[in-house]
């Protein structure tokens, strides 16, 4: 029997995104700005993926066009495969999305808040996750605190709770850790996994290039309203070929560097101290250490440093 796949069709996009444009109109002060220039994007189900870029680049544009608050210029964005702007209802129904801005009434407690939510998206009462959330994003003892008594922490967290209160199965999260101490920021991460490893899709926007590095499978790095980078992480750090051999030797270097050393790039750190910057697919890091032993030395220890994301949305930003 032939044609096994006969009649299946398979589960849409949690985003796609194809040929969007966006231009904001101009005035006798500013021309017309080009926010995004024919962006074309696919976020696969299930997965956590990062959507990097500088400060202009069109992230807040694209993402404000998926929850429905941007009216695109041209093109597509779906979402599990509903057009945002042919059904909006739909479309604002399976994304839940935590802004970068604090945007809480300040006279709601945390459950009354999460309860209104559920109701504005017509999840009736018995199916109602408020207080699930509230234990999930550890606000349980302060339910019935008012938003303006809390941190600002805890108001971050109760952000994520409110987007989630209509369970939808994409979550964006718009620089969810900013502002907020480093065990809190830990605590967000471990929550975003367990989201995810529940089924939910993750879009994800960071400055911190560490979060991205430390959470996501696939990465997209938009510049100048275009995307500049997209692939899954490992081929994202495989791309630039460069890693740095730091070795200890095991007595002072007197009274400086060996010229053999000096010519082929090695550099000292300092008395005992070397190290050189070079490319895997160019230098054998045997051939490196079998010239430091050539000059008579011997290696106590050795450190190589990896290629991270930092270096490599440097190098994809700078224009």
């Amino acid at each position: 029997m032939t044609g096994n796949n006969c009649g299946k069709t398979e589960a849409p996009l949690a985003v796609e995104v194809s040929r969007l444009v966006k231009t904001y109109e101009g005035d006798k002060k500013r021309p017309p700005q080009e926010a995004l220039k024919g962006v074309d994007l696919s976020i696969p189900r299930g997965s956590i993926f990062g959507l990097l870029g500088p400060n202009g680049a069109g992230k807040s544009t694209l993402i404000n066009i998926l929850a429905g608050l941007v009216i695109k210029t041209s093109g597509a964005a779906k979402i599990l495969g509903h057009e945002v702007d042919e059904n909006p209802r739909a479309a604002r129904s399976s994304i839940g999305v935590v802004p970068q801005e604090l945007n809480l009434d300040a006279f709601f407690t945390p459950r009354s808040l999460l309860d209104m939510q559920a109701g504005l998206y017509g999840v009736p009462k018995r199916e109602r996750k408020t207080d699930e959330l509230l234990e999930a994003v550890g606000l349980t003892g302060n339910a019935r605190s008012y938003a303006r008594t809390m941190s600002g922490g805890m108001r971050r967290r109760l952000m994520i709770a409110k987007a989630l209160a209509h369970s939808p199965p994409v979550l964006v999260l718009d620089e969810p850790t900013a502002g907020v101490d480093v065990e809190l920021r830990r605590s967000l991460w471990d929550y975003v996994r367990a989201l995810n490893a529940k089924g939910t899709t993750i879009l994800l926007t960071t400055h911190y290039l560490e979060e991205a590095q430390e959470l996501c499978d696939h990465i997209a790095i938009l510049n100048h309203g275009q995307i500049v980078a997209n692939d899954s992480k490992e081929n994202l750090l495989r791309r630039i070929d460069n890693k740095r051999l730091t070795i200890v030797l095991d007595r002072d270097i007197s009274p400086c560097l060996p010229e053999s050393l000096a010519s082929q790039g090695w550099k000292m750190l300092d008395s005992r101290r070397i190290n050189i910057a070079y490319r895997p697919s160019q230098t054998a890091v045997s051939s490196l250490l079998r010239l430091v032993q050539m000059n008579g030395f011997v290696i106590s220890d050795l450190i190589t440093e990896e290629t991270d994301l930092e270096d490599i949305f440097i190098q994809l930003t700078r224009a």
